[in-house]
């Protein structure tokens, strides 16, 4: 069990790991993708643990292994070709799983991810990629301890979410599948996820590759999610969008009061407009098919949700005076689309 100490520790730093003293019933892991320069190279590398409910008792093995989970605790590496949709699931020892309770560092097996890059020793990717510049997080104040607001500050929510950096610059040539491949010049992003399990549904979508047509979009970044929440006993549809550009973080969230005006989803697209004290921003993300990541439930790791790296975004963020600040389409963007999705629209 955590100390109130290290619990305070973690609020202050979502990037660090939020798992010590946890023996049963968690997950954590650190979402890092990487573009090349020229965008031809899309990779998602998720370093991480999980700890099943059952700890490591027989009957909880038995039960694990017959829902077609993992039958032990593990840690893990995932690797999701952004392009292709191919995926791969390497599995760890617990033992071989070392991170930072105060800052982000993270070890699994030979390998390491920290403020300064990733060493990988993967069948799919070898080498080091190192970031030629500084991370930039979502802010963490005493009032805003970070993307969830307060959130944050619940120690029964279900997931946890944290933005490590909405963007980076990347140098160093690792192998790709055996090939040489330079990353230099290309692009980095990284966020987390920490808690007991993924919520039943959800939406998630991000890119920091926008190309605008009206407005400055040099180092722009979106994020945005919206989640069945679980709440005393209920659950509500809880909601989280930053888009920085300008120099700005612009947020629409559930904590400040931003309000949904449109959320569709069908087999082509998610169309989600919102309004708050930042002004409107719509959203119309275009679905295609990805590859299938491991996604934490409180029993095992199942191969469920799938993700993307290809999708297209069309966005446009208009202030409270009807003028367009920025719109255009984010490429190279993740997109999850998983779970009871008609309960979520109905909430």
């Amino acid at each position: 069990m955590r100390s109130p100490a290290a619990y305070v520790r973690g609020v202050r730093h979502p990037e660090a790991f939020h798992g010590d003293g946890v023996t049963k019933g968690y997950f954590e892991g650190w979402y890092n993708k990487v573009v090349s320069a020229d965008r031809t190279q899309r990779w998602a590398v998720i370093p991480g643990v999980f700890r099943g409910i059952g700890g490591g008792s027989e009957a909880a093995t038995e039960a694990r292994a017959g829902e077609g989970g993992a039958s032990t605790d593990e840690a893990f590496v995932q690797v999701l070709d952004g392009l292709t949709g191919r995926s791969w699931y390497h599995r760890y020892e617990v033992g071989e799983f070392a991170a930072s309770d105060r800052d982000f560092d993270v070890r699994v097996g030979p390998n390491r991810f920290s403020p300064r890059g990733m060493t990988l020793d993967l069948p799919q990717l070898r080498g080091e990629i190192a970031y030629a510049t500084p991370l930039e997080p979502w802010p963490v104040t005493a009032r805003e301890p970070g993307i969830m607001g307060w959130y944050g500050l619940v120690p029964a929510m279900e997931c946890f979410h944290g933005i490590v950096s909405f963007g980076h610059g990347l140098t160093g040539e690792i192998e790709v599948e055996g090939r040489p491949t330079s990353f230099d010049g290309g692009r980095g992003y990284l966020e987390k996820d920490w808690g007991k399990a993924f919520p039943a549904g959800y939406v998630w979508m991000a890119s920091n590759h926008l190309d605008t047509d009206v407005g400055d979009g040099t180092d722009a970044s979106l994020i945005a999610s919206i989640a069945i929440i679980p709440w005393l006993g209920r659950a509500f549809r809880g909601s989280i969008i930053g888009l920085r550009h300008g120099g700005r973080l612009h947020r629409w969230t559930t904590y400040n009061r931003s309000k949904e005006t449109r959320l569709s989803i069908d087999d082509t697209h998610v169309r989600w407009s919102v309004t708050g004290p930042d002004g409107v921003l719509e959203l119309d993300a275009e679905r295609v098919r990805g590859g299938l990541l491991h996604a934490p439930l409180r029993t095992a790791m199942h191969q469920r949700v799938e993700e993307t790296l290809d999708a297209s975004i069309a966005f446009r963020h208009v202030d409270h005076d009807g003028r367009v600040l920025l719109a255009g389409t984010a490429a190279c963007a993740g997109l999850e689309v998983f779970g009871d999705t008609e309960r979520l629209l109905a909430l």
